[in-house]
């Protein structure tokens, strides 16, 4: 249990592939900041942040500014996550001390050391700790569950929706994009395109057009979605499914890289 059966790093790096792993994968970022983008959902980290990955989860990193982190993959990993979770910091480099000393070990050869099972079983303990700690306001709650339940609605008025409660707009808006990372409406626009490329993803096996897809995700004018898509993902959405399948082309993602 808890087994580190590989440490790595990546050097300024500014987007990895879509790819997956058959163990967990744990994730710190040592600098930068950027998004993992999921099936069905879209996590927004920064330095000092944990992102826990169930096996054979895809996922896609893309950073602006780019990042730096430090990886390993856990053989049954102690922790009762069922879905991509982000942990956040505490901010006493407890994890990356725990996160660096692991990559050390395994490095310089000790891949099967009693060191190395003790860090994993002290990352893993550090996780449940700082996750349990972690909680969201009500408000931020509330609006989170409307936005998942409400994103495929294109008469959906979130600017509406956020005047109607009983806070300070301005207050609201801070008040979530401190506890979750990004703003409402950053959060409604990941959502739908997260969703969009879901669909996109199986487009080419008979599934609905570019049109019907944007409608299906909330978006009313598909030449909008087109250009909101090619900005969070780099391509048209009728090019998206080409590429994907090019990514997902076999790759050594637990190496290094530096992606200029």
């Amino acid at each position: 249990m808890n087994q580190i059966k590989y440490a790595g790093k990546h050097l300024l790096t500014y987007s990895v592939a879509r790819h997956s792993h058959p163990n967990w994968e744990l994730i710190y970022c040592t600098s930068g900041s950027g998004h993992m983008d999921f099936d069905e959902l879209s996590l927004t980290y920064q330095t000092g942040d944990i992102l826990v990955i169930p096996p054979l989860v895809p996922h896609i990193n893309h950073s602006a500014e780019g990042f730096t982190n430090i990886h390993l993959n856990v053989v049954d990993l102690a922790v009762p996550f069922q879905q991509p979770t982000l942990v956040r910091n505490d901010g006493n480099e407890f994890l990356l001390n725990a996160f660096a000393g692991a990559f050390y070990h395994f490095s310089t050869g000790g891949r099967q050391s009693a060191v190395l099972n003790a860090y994993g079983n002290l990352i893993a303990s550090y996780l449940m700790e700082l996750r349990e700690t972690q909680t969201y306001s009500k408000v931020v709650e509330d609006i989170s569950n409307k936005i998942i339940n409400t994103y495929p609605d294109g008469d959906f008025e979130l600017d509406a929706y956020l005047r109607e409660l009983p806070f300070s707009y301005d207050y609201v808006r801070k008040l979530f994009k401190k506890e979750i990372g990004v703003t409402p409406h950053q959060f409604l626009s990941d959502m739908r395109l997260q969703v969009a490329a879901q669909y996109l993803s199986h487009s080419e096996q008979g599934g609905p057009n570019v049109t019907e897809i944007a409608h299906m995700c909330g978006y009313r004018e598909p030449l909008y979605f087109s250009r909101m898509f090619k900005k969070k993902y780099g391509v048209a959405p009728s090019a998206y499914a080409v590429t994907l399948g090019a990514s997902e082309a076999p790759k050594d993602s637990d190496s290094m890289k530096i992606m200029l």
